[in-house]
């Protein structure tokens, strides 16, 4: 199997809708590894999602630059996931299996199974088509540090869109 090339998918996507080419963050330097401190079935796993997923009754995502973010309780039914996104034409597989981008059942039998020692007790999401970087280093990314500092999060498992 192919690894998936994720700038260049997501640079012909943006593509195809019409929208000029999309300015990539590149960072001075690569982030340091970070050993686990402890085993993962020790650890808290936190989630970030991407995907513009959100809890029936809460706000819908805007379409371009929403910087805000959900929070998704952990014990959250798949039927209550909903999502808003950029591109919303790629999220048919989403809402046809919610689970593919917000794996909450996946990640409870894993901490049932003591793969994982806890859960966060929210995932967090974002809609990931946000096109100022500066509004992502100011605004998203402040957020999401609070809550996993928050929760205590040892590890984070990303889930883009």
């Amino acid at each position: 199997m192919e690894p998936v090339r994720y700038i260049d998918a997501i640079t012909q996507r943006y593509a195809s809708l019409g929208y000029a080419a999309y300015r990539w963050y590149v960072a001075d330097d690569k982030p340091p590894f970070a050993p686990l401190k402890k085993p993962l079935s020790q650890s808290r796993l936190g989630v970030l999602t991407t995907s513009g997923c959100y809890v029936a009754g809460q706000v819908a995502y805007h379409y371009k630059d929403d910087a805000s973010i959900r929070l998704i309780p952990m014990d959250t039914p798949t039927d209550r996931l909903r999502f808003s996104h950029i591109t919303e034409n790629y999220l048919v597989n989403a809402r046809r299996d919610p689970e593919c981008l917000v794996p909450l059942t996946a990640l409870r039998a894993l901490r049932d199974e003591g793969v994982v020692g806890e859960l966060a007790d929210s995932a967090i999401s974002c809609m990931g088509g946000i096109y100022s970087q500066r509004r992502v280093r100011e605004e998203l990314i402040p957020q999401v540090e609070g809550v996993f500092k928050q929760q205590a999060v040892d590890v984070a498992l990303l889930v883009p869109m």
